[in-house]
């Protein structure tokens, strides 16, 4: 896997989920719950989730559906409200240019609905494959791998790849990671990479998947 020595895969997902067992879903997860895994529901709180917290992601999407349940409920309000709807979101202004043209062009191109294929996702304005991956797994319930900062980081502390950025680890991990496990990837390591392995002094002493990490790159741990 690009490098990366070979994962106990079975032993650490289980370690995982044991560990993350009472704990809340990241926020995406749980709006598509909320929404009975509604496609349109997930793209945009995707979109709101980016470098953006949970707890603000959770209030800005539900005040965002509210007001826009659909593209054509979204194409209808003006940028500057739609910006002011979803504040205190990072980058909200960049973020509501780009929600009214993926509405849009979902309404020009497909009849309103998001559609279920990659490049069809990627094409939209401010879709990467982070954000399209998500949408394929929680709405579309199909095979993918989301990576953001936390799994990349995660997989290249503990040696399991050695990928120089997110998209690199996400190739990585569809050549090693078992498809069984593709979906639920994201969900384990974002929690465990907030609250566990963070970017600096991570806590190695409360860490369940301590005997399958190589620790490269932690100078300082708790």
């Amino acid at each position: 896997m690009s490098g990366g020595r070979e994962a106990p895969w079975s032993s650490v997902i289980k370690a995982l989920e044991t560990w993350r067992q009472g704990l809340e879903d990241p926020s995406v997860t749980t709006v598509a719950e909320q929404y009975s895994r509604d496609p349109w529901a997930v793209l945009a709180s995707t979109i709101v989730s980016l470098r953006t917290k949970d707890e603000v992601t959770l209030a800005v999407s539900a005040r965002l559906l509210e007001k826009a349940k659909s593209p054509a409920e979204l194409s209808a309000l003006g940028e500057a409200d739609l910006a002011r709807l979803i504040y205190p979101a990072g980058f909200y202004r960049t973020k509501a240019a780009s929600l009214k043209k993926i509405a849009a062009i979902l309404l020009d191109h497909y009849n309103g609905k998001v559609p279920s294929d990659m490049d069809e996702l990627l094409a939209l304005p401010g879709v990467g494959r982070k954000t399209a991956n998500l949408v394929l797994i929680e709405a579309f319930d199909l095979p993918g791998i989301c990576v953001d900062v936390h799994v990349h980081r995660i997989c290249n502390r503990a040696g399991w790849v050695q990928t120089k950025n997110p998209e690199e680890t996400e190739t990585a991990l569809r050549e090693g990671l078992p498809q069984k496990y593709w979906k639920r990837i994201n969900a384990l390591l974002v929690l465990y990479g907030q609250q566990i392995c963070r970017p600096v002094s991570p806590y190695c002493s409360r860490c369940v998947i301590a005997p399958y990490c190589g620790r490269h790159g932690v100078e300082k741990s708790r």
